[in-house]
């Protein structure tokens, strides 16, 4: 039974983002914000918006709590040999606020600076120290928001921007209309030709950068960020990436995701990527039991 088939076939039914799929991960939508992304030639899945996934019997189930296993059993049999159709999901913009298309937004945007909200909120709430900051604006990788908010680029292959992150004080989201990539912040002065020996990758940008601080922004390193899930985009150009280092000697991709049970499933994911394109990957955990490596700077034991 393939899960494709089944998301199909489940009132209200889901839709193909063809858009966003790729041949090993099929981006499926339902409703607002609801992703589910069906890997493995349609035999496993995992939901966008937590850290739920498995097999078909597990999606049933995730789909329809109410159902036990033998519930899950009998409906599936009814399914047998179906395929899927890939029914494309329409996308809807907004008008009005948030509807122009991300890339102008960040354009519109003013570049982080310092003693602006969200240089405060950055260097006093979070611990950004200055130079990770303005290394940061540099490269472009940060820009002001509303409100506060700092803005996190997320950007493909080609340096395109394709969504921006957004947290501050009050609010935390995701660009509408944008598309989840990689928020990249190079250890060096930015160029074309500089490809990193070290990749290293945190769930949330704000993090990103602050391994970039405690480790005083290494140079052979790109720092990025996934920003939640990961998403057909973030998979690409992940896969890009350690594709793009794994000819050059000591080409090493380090996880440096949470320290927690999700955390621990998105780096050994991290990690199967990294096999897969031959690099070779190690664990970076913060020391003393502390969850994330912004923790280290607010609690007062970083750079």
């Amino acid at each position: 039974m393939n899960c494709a088939a089944l998301l199909e076939r489940m009132p209200p039914p889901w839709r193909l983002d063809k858009a966003e799929s790729t041949r090993e991960c099929l981006k499926y939508r339902r409703g607002q914000g609801e992703i589910i992304i069906v890997n493995h030639g349609g035999h496993g899945w995992w939901d966008a918006g937590s850290t739920a996934k498995g097999d078909v019997f597990g999606l049933v189930q995730h789909l329809r709590p109410d159902l036990n296993f033998g519930h899950a059993r009998k409906l599936l049999r009814e399914m047998v040999g179906l395929q899927p159709s890939f029914p494309e999901h329409e996308r809807v913009r907004s008008r009005g606020e948030g509807g122009a298309p991300a890339a102008e937004r960040w354009s519109a945007a003013k570049p982080l600076r310092p003693g602006s909200r969200a240089w405060r909120y950055l260097a006093e709430v979070r611990r950004l120290p200055g130079p990770v900051l303005r290394a940061a604006a540099a490269a472009d990788a940060i820009r002001e928001g509303a409100y506060g908010t700092a803005w996190f680029a997320h950007r493909d292959e080609a340096g395109a921007l394709t969504g921006f992150d957004m947290r501050g004080p009050e609010f935390r989201g995701f660009a509408k209309g944008g598309d989840k990539t990689l928020f990249r912040m190079p250890g060096w002065i930015p160029s074309r030709t500089m490809r990193p020996r070290r990749l290293a990758v945190a769930e949330a940008p704000i993090d990103a950068l602050s391994l970039a601080a405690i480790e005083r922004l290494q140079g052979d390193t790109l720092y990025v960020a996934t920003t939640g899930g990961m998403g057909p985009g973030s998979v690409r150009a992940l896969d890009l990436l350690l594709a793009g280092m794994a000819a050059l000697p000591g080409a090493l991709l380090a996880t440096a995701t949470d320290n927690d049970p999700p955390g621990e499933r998105y780096a050994a994911f991290l990690a199967e990527r990294a096999a897969a394109a031959g690099v070779r990957c190690e664990r970076l955990l913060p020391p003393g039991g502390l969850n994330d490596w912004n923790d280290i700077l607010t609690k007062g034991r970083g750079a």
